[in-house]
């Protein structure tokens, strides 16, 4: 198929940024909008190839062929495709919404657009900041597979892995579920970062020792060296997790489906959320494992407060 001669992304936050930057490097005409322009790295806005529009209705008037979102909640999302996108798409216009949502929402989205002649994929992205910047983040892709594959150039600019589950809302589904395992993986890190700390052990050379070993993940790898630096930047927002959690545990209820570690684990979050570090990256669930032991670990503290 002829490669899109004008594309759209919308939502510049911590992934956003990153994954724009990426694509407008194989796109002849890229268009930007996000609520915050502020934070924008100026080096993406000057790009030749690269138009920024203060509103998403303006956007539209582009005449995007893809338009590609990564926003932060449901809510963000239904306000954007059904207010804004889909009324000012032309027919043949592809939809690919990257934020983590809601499975009967994008449903919902694409019976919309179906009615207006728009393609549509639920396309969550799981990696974080630091996949979004190497460009390797895994994909989870539900809706219309031949829709799918003429973006999938498009998607590989920041994606590593790109997974094909089915019919519209799956790709959301499979994302909830890629939660759920980080979800107890977290709470392992931090558990195990705290008994090696009281044990007397030195935390880095242990983390070290288990990432060669089965205990080895993503979170370990990526959280654990954070962590011990006091790094609390956001790689993922723990406002967002809570969001994601929450998704999940609606599902479940839908689905009559306990699970005590997701529970756990939201619980944790909450309660950060509550002590105001909504804004901190997923790691900060220290905090919270600390609170309930009445001690700090020591940290080499060498990164800017959030």
């Amino acid at each position: 198929s002829t490669p899109f001669k004008t594309v759209a992304f919308i939502g510049l936050g911590v992934m956003g940024c990153s994954m724009a930057s990426h694509l407008s490097k194989s796109v002849p005409t890229l268009l930007l909008h996000t609520r915050t322009k502020s934070r924008v790295p100026q080096s993406l806005l000057q790009l030749s190839n690269v138009s920024y529009f203060d509103s998403v209705e303006e956007l539209m008037k582009g005449a995007p062929q893809v338009v590609i979102t990564c926003l932060g909640y449901p809510h963000d999302v239904r306000d954007t495709y059904m207010n804004k996108i889909l009324p000012n798409g032309q027919k043949g216009l592809i939809v690919v919404d990257c934020t983590t949502s809601e499975a009967d929402l994008a449903k919902e989205i694409a019976a919309k657009g179906k009615e207006l002649g728009i393609d549509s994929v639920d396309c969550p992205v799981s990696g974080g900041d630091i996949g979004a910047r190497e460009g390797r983040l895994t994909a989870f892709v539900g809706g219309n597979e031949g829709a799918l594959n003429e973006v999938r150039y498009l998607l590989e600019t920041f994606c590593r892995s790109i997974n094909y589950f089915g019919e519209s809302g799956s790709g959301q589904h499979a994302k909830a579920a890629n939660q759920v395992f980080i979800a107890s993986a977290m709470i392992g890190v931090v558990e195990g970062m705290l008994y090696a700390y009281r044990a007397g052990l030195d935390v880095e050379k242990v983390i070290q020792a288990c990432s060669g070993g089965a205990a080895q993940s993503f979170s370990m790898s990526a959280y654990g060296p954070r962590i011990l630096k006091d790094d609390m930047n956001p790689g993922f927002y723990v406002e967002h997790f809570v969001k994601d959690m929450k998704i999940a545990l609606d599902s479940c209820e839908r689905m009559n489906l306990k699970l005590p570690g997701l529970e756990l684990a939201k619980k944790l979050y909450d309660s950060l959320v509550e002590e105001g570090h909504g804004k901190k990256g997923t790691q900060a669930l220290i905090l919270a494992l600390e609170k309930l032991n009445g001690f700090e670990m020591e940290k080499k503290g060498t990164a800017e407060k959030v």
